[in-house]
């Protein structure tokens, strides 16, 4: 009986507090209503553990903040002293409610708001953690600021208990409903070594701001199969490089060329050995879509052999190399101080992702040759069909290449340094495209030229 008076009493508080707000908004005036959802809003993050304390800062745009109406004076410029008592419930409700930090694989607590502060956009205060503690404790920004509720910035120190400053943290931002696109900054200064940056866009999900190497690896798995099952383009290619070649020792000699060769490009993409210009994307995505024509075309026209077939998966590899270090340079920050660990884990990913494709297009192959349709009309009208899609794609990945002007470089120590790397780059390539030559001639050299069917 007592538990069902508590219950009732909890549930006519929670009648009557719904009802005086419904009441209120009849009364305030449309103006006081939220704001409208900003269209780009850029966060800044710090986050710094030291001894049991872990300081997190945070700075938003106030106009990101949409349930308060921010006073102002007769000017129309914010009126930073009233506004003063409110900020530390808008920041709660807005920013460290939302924001999980874990120690390990643990929760932590609340936090404790121990500041909060208006700033102007010129201030760079965030620049460093010591700068910022500062600046959020120190004497609030004055009305004779002159600054407009839209113009200013909202500033928020937060300190979260901690075991250890030793221990590995990992943040969930959860900050993405401030506005239609935010863009997170995060730093993290851990108490020696050097400080990690991130940047992200939208919901990053669990970010884990000192992996240890598998927990970069298992997650750079997880990146490199996903890839492989979304890229349309790849799933192509790889439907190309499998119709006429499904015995298993044939296939192996493609696959492992394709295979080899994309990982050189990426882990080369990766230490910054490829060209930054801004019309290299559109380019290795026109040759993306003109290997899986050129594929296509030597299916229909049964020109290809075994060692041809490799040679070509080899070349074109190292384009479709670059492609997935474009869908990775995002997430390579991810990697903390294991870039090569997780650069192999991707391509670990990768090729569990086309294992299982193969898995499913060779017996499907088999099936429709054997009971649906001869194999020499079957690979033709595959083939056409993966044709038709490449060349739509090539067009138009073509046109957009067209927008873009190449410029030489301007001959400086730069990049006198950076052609030499490219040779260098090259020479490699060629001596592991002797070697791969080599390996596959003594271990295949006896697969015959017609490698069609299944063993």
């Amino acid at each position: 009986m007592i538990l069902d008076s508590v219950q009732r009493e909890q549930r006519l508080r929670f009648y009557t507090a719904w009802l005086i707000v419904g009441l209120s908004s009849l009364a305030i005036p449309a103006r006081v209503w939220a704001h409208d959802i900003p269209s780009d809003v850029t966060v800044q993050a710090l986050v710094r553990p030291s001894g049991r304390q872990l300081q997190l800062l945070v700075r938003v745009p106030l106009q990101s903040i949409r349930d308060i109406e921010f006073p102002q004076n007769q000017s129309g410029y914010l009126d930073v002293v009233k506004l003063a008592p409110l900020l530390p419930d808008a920041a709660r409700l807005w920013i460290s409610d939302f924001i999980e930090l874990y120690e390990g694989d643990d929760v932590l607590p609340r936090p404790r708001m121990l500041a909060t502060q208006v700033s102007v956009p010129s201030d760079h205060s965030f620049q460093s953690v010591d700068d910022a503690v500062r600046h959020v404790t120190g004497p609030p920004l004055p009305n004779t600021a002159n600054i407009f509720w839209n113009q200013a910035l909202l500033d928020v120190l937060l300190e979260y208990p901690i075991h250890s400053d030793r221990s590995r943290f990992s943040i969930r931002p959860n900050l993405e409903r401030l506005g239609a696109r935010v863009v997170t900054v995060l730093r993290f200064v851990p108490p020696d070594g050097a400080p990690r940056s991130y940047e992200f866009v939208g919901s990053a999900g669990l970010v884990r701001l000192d992996p240890s190497w598998y927990q970069a690896a298992a997650s750079f798995i997880r990146l490199g199969f996903v890839h492989i099952l979304d890229g349309t383009d790849h799933l192509l290619f790889l439907l190309c490089l499998v119709i006429p070649f499904r015995r298993w020792r044939g296939l192996l000699a493609v696959v492992t060329a394709f295979t080899v060769a994309h990982s050189i490009t990426l882990i080369a993409s990766a230490w910054n050995l490829a060209p930054d210009a801004l019309w290299f994307p559109p380019l290795i995505e026109t040759l993306i879509a003109a290997s899986i024509v050129w594929m296509a075309l030597e299916n229909i026209v049964g020109a290809s052999t075994v060692r041809r077939r490799w040679i070509a998966a080899f070349c074109f590899g190292l384009v479709h190399g670059f492609g997935f270090s474009f869908a990775l340079r995002e997430k390579l920050q991810l990697a903390g101080t294991h870039l090569l660990a997780s650069l192999l884990a991707f391509n670990i990913g990768v090729e569990l992702g086309q294992i299982l494709v193969l898995a499913f297009l060779v017996p499907a192959l088999y099936l429709l040759f054997r009971f649906g349709v001869a194999e020499r009309m079957g690979t033709i009208l595959l083939s056409a069909l993966v044709a038709h899609t490449g060349w739509h794609w090539m067009i138009d990945r073509g046109e957009q290449l067209r927008r873009y002007s190449f410029e030489w470089p301007a001959f400086s120590a730069g990049a006198v340094a950076l052609a030499m790397r490219s040779l260098l780059f090259i020479a490699i390539l060629l001596g592991l495209l002797m070697l791969v030559h080599q390996i596959v001639r003594h271990k295949f050299g006896r697969v015959p030229k017609s490698a069609g069917g299944v063993n």
